[in-house]
């Protein structure tokens, strides 16, 4: 088992910045691609970006492309999402997901063993 649970959100104004933090324990050995989602109100959950084990590889929502980057410190266990030029329409609930699979599709949930509980991101206009 692999436990998520993620911190750094908050109230910001639009233009503003955060950065979310994913941390794992447990069996984190066996994690390969870590990703955020985000779920609106009244919406469906939707990708945002993930990484490679390594951290080499990056993938990112073209909405969020250019103003979200997605980082992992694997000697930490974390994984980051830097979020700059943050606008109302980002505002959610924030979730960390972890695989543990191998070659999968990291832009769609189902690929993803484990999740973290959510942080809330709301920015105001």
């Amino acid at each position: 088992q692999v436990q998520l649970v993620e911190s750094g959100g908050g109230l910001v104004q639009a233009g503003g910045s955060l950065r979310l933090s994913c941390a794992a324990s447990g069996r984190t050995f066996s994690m390969n691609a870590m990703g955020w989602f985000r779920q609106a109100p009244g919406k469906e959950r939707e990708f945002v970006a993930a990484v490679s084990r390594s951290g080499v590889s990056t993938y990112y929502a073209d909405s969020v492309k250019g103003r979200f980057t997605i980082s992992r410190d694997n000697a930490k266990n974390t994984v980051y999402l830097q979020m700059n030029s943050l606008k109302p329409e980002d505002t959610a609930v924030y979730y960390c997901a972890a695989s543990t699979v191998t070659g999968g599709n990291w832009y769609t949930d189902r690929w993803y063993n484990y999740w973290g509980q959510g942080t809330q991101v709301t920015v105001s206009s």
